[in-house]
């Protein structure tokens, strides 16, 4: 059987979601011979290159490093071709040319952050949240052609809480991710791979949800639907991208831009309201809390941000800033 020392390994990520897989193999002693990464972007006031999170640990363990501007590039694939990969571990990186993925003896293998087949796609910790999933994992799986559909390797579940956000869930997937790299590459190590295509996971009546890039636009509040789905669509998208609404302001005129960051579903209406409403109004003590109706009921705002402001509770908010009763989400 081979040893892990002598497998040769590629690692291909970009966010601090790869960060946790690369530090895993390298600090197992696996043989990364080699990192690729995104090439250094402009961030910041200043717009200055920022590293990605992956460069950073690579400089820092001193990994020999790529950061090419195109994948296709001879230059870029002649060095690839010269680190000899027997296998390349793919996290959180960018849609791979088969001339890249199909290099390696033992393949190519991707992590993703859903159970495939389900949330194939770019933000898969958000689609799931939003869409009210009890349930989520990671898989690893060989690339194929089309993005998302190679066959599966493992994968791995966690169940999604009422609690749970963008942000609690990536950092979990994130450590599950990790040991299931390990445990795949252990398994390539050892020649126990039984791949699965993914088919073979669901019947002709699935439906197969899918998980696309967030834009802006996407993360609009639409007040007039159910207190559960906005509950789930500002908890999905929170701390990033992050919900936002429209207050209008009813004796300037003016709309202002608000970030939500949390919310609750008001049971009980702290204002004393019930019935229906308009979705958007607002009803406020302008000292302790923020209600706004939607189709079903009440929701409580409980942490938002003004556009060009700090992010801060409601408490904080409604201290140096009164809403008046005629206001209203838009």
């Amino acid at each position: 059987m081979m040893k892990k020392e002598d497998l040769r390994i590629v690692f291909m990520g970009t966010p601090e979601f790869a960060v946790e897989s690369l530090k895993t193999l390298v600090e197992n002693n696996y043989n990364v011979v080699g990192v690729i990464t995104m090439p250094d972007k402009p961030a910041g006031r200043g717009y200055k290159l920022q590293p990605s999170p992956v460069k950073q640990y690579a400089l820092e363990k001193g990994l020999h490093l790529l950061q090419p501007e195109k994948l296709k590039d001879e230059d870029f694939l002649n060095e690839l071709r010269e680190l000899k990969a027997d296998v390349q571990v793919v996290v959180a990186f960018r849609m791979l040319p088969e001339v890249v993925w199909n290099m390696p003896g033992k393949g190519t293998f991707n992590l993703h952050s859903s159970l495939l087949p389900q949330y194939r796609g770019a933000a898969p910790i958000n689609w799931a949240i939003i869409n009210g999933e009890k349930e989520t994992g990671v898989t690893t799986f060989f690339l194929s052609h089309e993005i998302d559909t190679g066959e599966i390797i493992f994968r791995e579940k966690t169940e999604i809480s009422e609690d749970d956000n963008a942000e609690t869930l990536h950092d979990r997937l994130m450590v599950m991710g990790a040991a299931l790299v390990k445990k795949t590459v252990d398994a390539i190590i050892e020649d126990n791979i039984s791949a699965i295509p993914q088919d073979q996971l669901f019947t002709n009546d699935t439906i197969l949800k899918p998980a696309p890039k967030i834009f802006t636009e996407t993360c609009r509040i639409e007040w007039d639907k159910s207190r559960e789905e906005i509950y789930n669509f500002i908890r999905g998208l929170s701390p990033y991208p992050a919900a936002w609404t429209e207050l209008q302001r009813s004796e300037t005129g003016e709309t202002l831009r608000l970030k939500v960051f949390a919310s609750e579903k008001a049971e009980e209406s702290k204002a004393g309201k019930s019935g229906s409403f308009t979705p958007g109004t607002i009803f406020t003590d302008n000292k302790t809390f923020i209600e706004v109706a939607v189709g079903d009921g009440l929701m409580r705002i409980t942490d938002l941000q003004l556009s060009g402001k700090k992010r801060m509770k409601t408490v904080d908010f409604l201290n140096g800033y009164k809403l008046d009763e005629s206001d209203r989400f838009l």
